[in-house]
Parts: C-alpha cells; sequence; structure tokens
C-alpha cells in the first residue's frame, strides 16, 4: 500500500496562494487516478480536483478557475496550486488514491483569513 504525505498548507491572505505536494512512497502511475480533497470544520469531506492517468481533470464548481491539479511522475508526487484563495477554502486537504481500500495521507491544513 502506497504511502502519501501531503505538505504545503499554512495561513494566508484572501487572494493569496498556495502550492500543496502529495508525494508518494512508490509509483503513482499504476494509479487510474489521484485527487485532492477537503474537510472543514463540521462538514463533510468533499472532492476538490481529480487527475486521470490519461491527464483528464476534473474540479469542484467551487474552485473551478483557481486551482490547478498536476502530477510529476519522475518524483511521485501530486500538486494543488490555489489561487485566488478565500476564507471558505480554509480546511484540511488530503491526496488520495484508489485501492482496496483507499489510500489517504495525514492531510495538510490550509487557513485563510485576514
Amino acid at each position: 500500500q502506497v504511502q502519501l504525505v501531503e505538505s504545503g498548507g499554512g495561513s494566508v491572505q484572501p487572494g493569496g496562494s498556495l502550492r500543496l505536494s502529495c508525494a508518494a512512497s512508490g509509483s503513482i502511475e499504476r494509479f487510474i487516478f489521484m485527487a485532492w480533497y477537503r474537510q472543514a470544520p463540521g462538514k463533510q469531506r468533499e472532492l476538490v480536483a481529480r487527475i486521470t492517468s490519461g491527464g483528464s481533470t476534473n474540479y469542484a464548481d467551487a474552485v473551478k478557475g483557481r486551482f490547478t491539479i498536476s502530477r510529476d511522475y519522475a518524483k511521485n508526487t501530486v500538486y494543488l496550486q490555489m489561487n485566488s484563495l478565500k476564507s471558505d477554502d480554509t480546511a484540511v486537504y488530503y491526496c488520495y488514491t484508489p485501492g482496496t481500500p483507499g489510500n489517504w495521507g495525514q492531510g495538510t491544513q490550509v487557513t485563510v483569513s485576514s
């Protein structure tokens, strides 16, 4: 089972940017997709962005046009570039790969506040 380690979270003012990284302990090429989820306090975990093995991407409506998911097979890493951050983006962000069971990272906190 692959281990996932997220990094890059932090505190930022509204309108700012952050880039999250998800480093996998093994090759990510075998996964049909990889994804970023987030969970805000008192809310359910929700899908933020997904990238397939073919390179197709899809995003939650709330982040379209502001967030970009990408991957680097050589580094076994998936990224989430987050621009124009809003207070509603405050959450713990998790990396996910499918499997039986699926693999989750430990999460990285993103706080958007003035």
